[in-house]
């Protein structure tokens, strides 16, 4: 209010009450704006106060003994609410009378409920289990990383949602049933790892009489140690909670696993021998294409797709060529990716597969983050505040080769951001793309564009959470090359290498994505193409292959998103010449949290507009 109060007086004395109408536009606008943006604080609290999941994200615990409502009748519930709340906004503010700011906050949340509402025909289409983090697996990795545990309340939450994760297991089992009759199942290869999976993780003490502890009884028994040894509770008030814990994992979430492999396992064969695209799937083709428009935020068709992956595989293998000739390397580009995959006992390439060469990994990763966090002030005028550590994923759902990953922290920093690595076989991670999964996972690629994202202030909480995949995975691979113009980064042409490796997978998705899903190529089809433009190694590149076929179109948002916010940049370097300022523009594209890409262009362009004007 003391600010628009004092906008109000510069105004007025400027114009000296010669521009009434244009004094009253002021304080409309700026009216008009603190009205939504308050209006978009209540319906914020409202929608995640329906998620105790998404408030255990945000680290706070209200409902802290409870998980989300998994039922596709909660699902349809909360898309409702968001449509009323659309309308609610239409009726209620006049969107001329809206800065641009808030204008752009508008467009997001009705094109927030315009994509859920899109999707609703295709509720049954996606796979509620498969390898890729599937719900199976996210739950205990949502108790042992998420749900901290202070005081002894916070441990009886924990039994509480223990006992509920059965239940919503079995919801969650019905509905892959109903999608199965209705002729969706993912591949043959997820059944198989999804068992695998389910089954490790009731595995061990208290579930069996095995000698080892369950992942979830290790991780109980840890918190309430700590609780003991603090002296927030008796050491009979721990083996009280301890004994809860028992019964909430045999008793509860036991079954909801068994039940679920047991359905894997009844229905396996009924999946095809032979993996295949969504296109094989009921209304697949119109699946695919929404996936498509969700995923990228634009209206690019699948042919169009594979043909700027067509292209951009041919323009990185020619800058290929150039660093495989300065390694002095003389044979074809296919024989130096040969043997760049065949030298696995060369520690030029690969670290030892043992306990030692992974925590040398997890330390080169650590230090070169380290090492570009010096760099990020000439960079950029916004930084994180939160931490980034980098861990080994969990290890009941490893999987050999599988891509390393972000989780993110809290608004708060009181929990930092992760950067997952799978190293159960070090043979899959090549020592030359250490260097820039670590700046795509960590700095300044995810973490730095989600911590910030939260961190955020003077726009509505909604947006310092809003997901656009190709949005943040765009910004990642972006700041893949951007790290290429700081100093003391990709040094060796192994890594420098490493780089383009990364750039090329990215382009390659773009190909074997809409070929599989489109344009029907084979598994193998998508492992050829992928292997033949690739260093990666052949085991990477099949888990690669399959993590596109269990979840259509994401792939794709990558390579769209890097070339979008290249473009951008183009285009602001062009207008503003000397007035650029490379650390005001990656703040712009900061600055709003994750963004449609036709939304961030317009961020982008009022930023040249005003930049110009000053």
């Amino acid at each position: 209010m003391r600010q628009l109060l004092l906008t109000v007086m510069t105004c007025f004395f400027l114009t000296s009450c010669g521009n009434q109408s244009s004094l009253e536009a002021v304080v409309d606008q700026q009216s008009e704006t603190e009205k939504l943006n308050a209006w978009f604080e209540v319906k914020y609290e409202e929608g995640l106060m329906m998620s105790p999941l998404g408030l255990t994200f945000q680290g706070r615990k209200e409902r802290y003994n409870e998980i989300d409502d998994m039922s596709e009748t909660a699902q349809l519930e909360t898309l409702q609410w968001k449509g009323n709340s659309v309308q609610e906004m239409k009726t209620t503010f006049d969107y001329s009378k809206l800065s641009d700011a808030a204008k752009i906050s508008y467009d997001l949340w009705e094109h927030q409920y315009e994509s859920g509402l899109a999707g609703k025909a295709f509720m049954r289409r996606g796979y509620a289990f498969h390898q890729m983090n599937g719900t199976h697996s996210f739950f205990p990795t949502l108790m042992m990383n998420y749900h901290s545990v202070e005081t002894e309340q916070d441990m009886k939450d924990y039994v509480s949602r223990l006992s509920a994760i059965g239940g919503a297991m079995t919801e969650l089992t019905d509905q892959a049933k109903l999608a199965a009759l209705e002729g969706v199942r993912p591949p043959r290869f997820a059944y198989e790892i999804v068992v695998k999976e389910a089954q490790s993780i009731i595995s061990g003490v208290p579930f069996d009489t095995g000698s080892d502890d369950s992942s979830l009884w290790a991780d109980a028994k840890a918190k309430t140690a700590v609780l003991v040894e603090s002296g927030v509770i008796t050491k009979e008030q721990g083996a009280a909670l301890l004994a809860t814990t028992r019964s909430a994992l045999v008793d509860n979430l036991a079954p909801g696993y068994q039940n679920l492999i047991a359905f894997m396992n009844d229905d396996i064969k009924n999946t095809s021998e032979s993996a295949q695209g969504v296109h094989a799937l009921p209304d697949g083709a119109a699946y695919y294409e929404y996936r498509l428009k969700s995923i990228t935020t634009t209206d690019m068709s699948a042919e169009e797709i594979h043909q700027l992956g067509l292209d951009e595989v041919k323009r990185i293998r020619g800058e290929m060529e150039v660093i495989k000739e300065k390694d002095g390397f003389e044979g074809t580009l296919q024989e130096y990716f040969a043997k760049i995959r065949d030298s696995k006992d060369d520690e030029k390439y690969y670290y030892d597969n043992t306990d030692e060469g992974r925590q040398a990994y997890i330390d080169d990763a650590t230090a070169a983050i380290e090492n570009l966090k010096k760099e990020l002030p000439s960079y950029f005028g916004i930084l994180p505040k939160a931490d980034l550590v980098v861990k080994r994923v969990e290890a009941f759902r490893e999987q050999d080769g599988a891509p390393q990953h972000y989780y993110r922290g809290t608004p708060d920093g009181s929990r930092p951001g992760v950067y997952y690595a799978h190293l159960s076989d070090m043979k899959a991670m090549p020592k030359n793309e250490l260097e820039v999964i670590a700046y795509h996972e960590g700095l300044p690629g995810h973490h730095m564009q989600i911590s910030i994202a939260q961190e955020l202030q003077g726009i509505p909480k909604f947006r310092t959470q809003a997901g656009s995949t190709a949005y943040s995975e765009g910004w990642a691979l972006y700041t893949e090359a951007l790290a290429k113009e700081m100093p003391n980064t990709y040094v060796t042409l192994g890594s420098d290498f490493g780089r383009l490796g990364s750039e090329i997978w990215r382009a390659i998705r773009l190909v074997v994505d809409t070929g599989m899903h489109h344009k029907q190529w084979s598994q193998q089809d998508a492992v050829d193409f992928f292997a033949e433009n690739s260093p990666a190694p052949l085991q990477t590149i099949e888990t690669e292959v399959r993590r596109y076929l269990v979840i259509p179109g994401q792939a794709t948002a990558y390579k769209i998103g890097m070339i979008e916010i290249q473009r951008l940049r183009k285009i602001s370097e062009e207008q503003l010449g000397d007035k650029f300022d490379i650390r005001a523009f990656h703040d712009t594209v900061l600055s709003g949290g994750a963004l449609p890409l036709s939304m961030l262009e317009r961020q982008v362009k009022s930023w040249i507009a005003e930049t110009l004007t000053n």
